[in-house]
């Protein structure tokens, strides 16, 4: 018997391995290996197949052991990870890296094993001597353990001279990550569960009261809870350690250590009920029907119109047939203010997956999917890597959301589209929800592939916001020393709002204080050393910071091309509209919600509930305040600088522009319809702009997919990118050059390129990119991944170019 073996390792392929007799009956495929490549190098692997076919082409090793006692993945997610591997053309173990949790990838830990002679007095630095004393004591330690013995300054020496004197050996072992979290848990001593018993224990402490205290606490929590955690009971009644420490002595109660659920929810008391209005009604019937007849639907709604619960309806009957839903989120932040709500209609059936929890914690919400405790999965792209048993309704929300594709690394995957694919597997539904779909998905609605519902009021029939366009010229009329952001239409409105005791949000897509610095005598601007890009300066830290890298310098006071001192800073970010806002409105309580300042495990949590409490009058933001924020207070949204939206060069610009211009003004006025949005640009005539003043998304996509037909963009094509990667810059236009000349030589596809990428180094490593358009065509595309697959492997066989990277990206965003 033998095994395909997938290994966390961006190996083209499986690697195959002998199955031992003994392990022959207990092996089965989605069960962790030990095994080795190499000389010295254990892994843990995950069997992908087991077979009878012995490779040719190498001399097969045995596998070592089995570490699991059932399978930690099912067949039907290797199914997926194929699937995920084959379409965006990743490695297995690029995928098994991405689909498993940390800690259920077994880590090698180097060790050093003691083998020298204890009747040999050895000639030991001083440095040396500690380490050789514990090491031939323990027998073994890892070298981790030894950087703790011996300072990390003498670490490599005295490594050397452990190996030069033969006393040690090296071996390679393989780590258990994962530990499960212990926990004390009090209990009452059996003699005591007899009523007469308990009386009398009542009786006999009446003459100690914080002994009779803490035994009162311990009846309650064991009532509520059932299990009574020490913790639990010591800070319910303070004061008491040495009183427990003292009933343990008298045999009342025992201290046992057991198992602890790192992810324990308080119960909801009663779950509620859903309510619709009528409109809900009417889209959730036509969406039940809908859902009949197409494999996926398209919940068109607008912002506020209560999609959510139209989610939640479809997901109770989904659990009611047995069967688990996957709700899909574009982002971590989104689900913080969703799950308080999903938990009072689901409770502990309710489970939530992202990359703010713990390993630990990721390896336990796993199990629980897997052992179908959890029947509903809130998260974004990565919820959909867990072990379902039987899925019946996948959602995505905000489906038209970019950040549902995997950027880096690999593999480079679209959740929604990989959902489609997923609920297929299962025979389930996909639900996709959004209120500025993307083009593709209108598409498709056309083409007759997906279903179509619309739901064109806001819940409880509350107005859609009012949306004016002013000049951002009338910035020049501003007289305020400090104020170039706000225009006096948008300070007044903000004034305004305040005094209502309403909330303001104000929307900028960049971060930082100032996106550049910019020497007014040369035109020079400080970049980063890593990459070809200017430096923004970040007010917080007072330095100039590099986007792509994390290149962080000091904030230069002369221009180091032509030495004089008029840099001055140009553009700005969210930074300094926080400041500004300030500056204009000294007794409001500013925020700010950008990558910069959420970076907290519970920072999101924390900021949503001080606007929920009215505790922030206006928040300045990125794309983070546009995505899903449902705040009642909230009327008025200022976008920033409509032009900076619409001037980035690429196809999807005016799409973007419109779904972020548009969502982000569904954030006012969604509880009484007072909402007022105003949007400041230059290029007031932009169509894109009449389109998000009237919400007219249809008028947006008739003009939109004229312009993808004709310069032959998705969703009329599929495209391909190939970026090449490499420290000298000749070398990756040589690469890039050659895979262009063999792609001229496939008929039917368009090739664009080789050329330097928008930004042309990043981390010193030189970027060339072509990008392949190809027909809807499922053997052309498929004829074009293998192709280029192949290419690779030929050129970076060629001499120099081993270290050259060739990354693919399908269907880049």
């Amino acid at each position: 018997m033998f095994a395909d073996i997938i290994l966390p390792l961006n190996l083209p392929q499986v690697l195959t391995y002998g199955v031992p007799v003994d392990l022959q009956d207990q092996l089965r495929s989605g069960m962790r290996v030990e095994v080795a490549l190499g000389k010295n190098k254990q892994y843990s692997g995950i069997v992908e197949r087991l077979h009878n076919n012995k490779p040719e082409n190498y001399i097969v090793k045995p596998i070592k052991g089995i570490i699991d006692e059932e399978p930690v993945v099912s067949e039907q997610q290797l199914k997926f990870w194929r699937w995920i591997a084959d379409y965006y053309m990743a490695s297995p173990g690029e995928v098994m890296n991405a689909a498993l949790p940390a800690h259920l990838k077994m880590m090698g830990e180097t060790r050093l094993e003691w083998v020298g002679d204890d009747s040999v007095v050895y000639d030991w630095s001083d440095a040396a001597y500690g380490a050789a004393q514990a090491i031939r004591m323990r027998k073994e330690v890892t070298i981790t353990e030894l950087r703790t013995i011996v300072h990390n300054t003498h670490f490599a020496a005295v490594l050397n001279e452990l190996l030069e004197n033969e006393v040690v050996v090296i071996n390679e072992a393989l780590e258990t990550v994962y530990r499960p979290k212990r926990e004390k848990v009090v209990t009452l001593h059996p003699r005591f569960v007899e009523e007469k018993q308990l009386i009398a224990l009542f009786d006999e402490l009446g003459k100690a009261p914080k002994q009779l205290q803490l035994l009162m606490g311990y009846i309650e929590l064991k009532q509520k809870n059932g299990v009574v955690r020490q913790q639990e009971l010591l800070d319910r009644v303070t004061g008491i350690t040495s009183q427990l420490r003292t009933l343990i002595e008298k045999g009342v109660f025992a201290i046992t250590e057991q198992n602890a659920d790192r992810l324990l929810y308080t119960n909801v008391a009663e779950k509620k009920e859903i309510i619709f209005t009528p409109a809900q009604q009417t889209a959730y019937d036509q969406l039940c029907k809908a859902l009949n007849e197409k494999n996926v639907t398209l919940l068109h709604g607008v912002t506020g119109s209560g999609k959510t619960l139209l989610y939640i309806r479809k997901i109770k009957e989904c659990i009611a047939e047995g069967k688990q839903a996957i709700l899909l989120l574009p982002e971590i932040g989104l689900t913080t203010q969703l799950v308080s709500r999903l938990r009072a209609f689901f409770g502990d059936e309710l489970g939530v997956y992202h990359s703010h929890f713990s390993n630990n914690e990721r390896v336990e919400i796993w199990e629980k999917v897997r052992k179908g405790k959890y029947k509903v999965v809130v998260g974004p792209r990565s919820a959909m890597w867990l072990p379902y048993v039987d899925v019946g309704l996948i959602i995505a929300d905000e489906e038209h959301d970019s950040s549902y594709k995997q950027k880096d690394p690999a593999p480079r995957f679209h959740a929604r589209d990989a959902a489609i694919y997923l609920a297929s597997m299962y025979g389930s539904k996909v639900l996709l929800g959004s209120a500025t779909p993307s083009v593709e998905t209108l598409y498709n609605v056309r083409q007759g592939k997906y279903a179509y519902v619309s739901l064109k009021e806001r819940y409880l029939g509350v107005g859609m916001p009012e949306i004016t366009i002013v000049d951002a010229r009338s910035l020049n009329k501003v007289r305020t020393l400090g104020v170039k952001m706000l225009t006096p239409e948008l300070q007044d409105s903000i004034k305004e709002t305040l005094q209502q005791r309403r909330q303001v949000i104000l929307f900028q897509n960049r971060r930082g204080y100032a996106p550049f610095l910019l020497c007014t005598t040369c035109g020079w601007t400080p970049k980063c050393t890593n990459c070809d890009v200017s430096l923004t300066y970040h007010k917080s830290t007072d330095k100039l910071h590099c986007h792509y890298c994390g290149f962080k310098n000091l904030v230069m006071q002369t221009c180091h091309q032509c030495g004089s001192n008029t840099l001055t800073s140009k553009s700005f970010g969210t930074e300094k509209i926080e400041e500004e806002v300030k500056i204009v409105f000294p007794d409001a309580r500013v925020a700010r919600m950008d990558v910069d300042s959420m970076r907290g495990k519970h920072t999101v949590t924390e900021l949503l509930s001080k606007l929920e409490k009215k505790k922030i009058d206006i928040l300045t933001g990125t794309q983070m305040v546009v995505k899903g924020l449902d705040l009642e207070a909230v009327t008025l949204v200022g976008v920033i600088s409509a032009d900076s939206l619409l001037s980035f060069p690429d196809f999807r610009v005016n799409e973007r522009a419109f779904q972020l211009m548009e969502q982000v003004s569904g954030r006012a006025g969604r509880a009484d319809g007072q909402g007022k949005v105003i949007i400041q640009a230059y290029n007031i005539q932009h169509p894109v702009l009449q389109w998000v003043k009237n919400h007219d998304v249809h008028a947006f996509y008739t003009n939109e997919i004229r312009y993808r037909e004709q310069f032959f963009y998705p969703p009329f094509s599929r495209i391909i990118k190939i970026s090449f990667k490499h420290t000298e810059e000749d070398r990756a236009a040589q690469a890039a050059q050659i895979m262009a000349e063999a792609l001229a030589t496939i008929e039917g596809i368009a090739v664009q390129g080789p050329g330097p990428a928008m930004v042309p180094r990043v981390r010193n490593q030189y970027i060339r990119e072509i990008w392949i358009k190809c027909p809807r065509n499922n053997i052309l595309v498929n004829k074009v991944k293998f192709f280029i697959k192949e290419q690779r492997l030929y050129i970076l066989g060629l001499k120099g170019n081993a270290n050259v990277q060739i990354v693919f990206d399908v269907d880049p965003m």
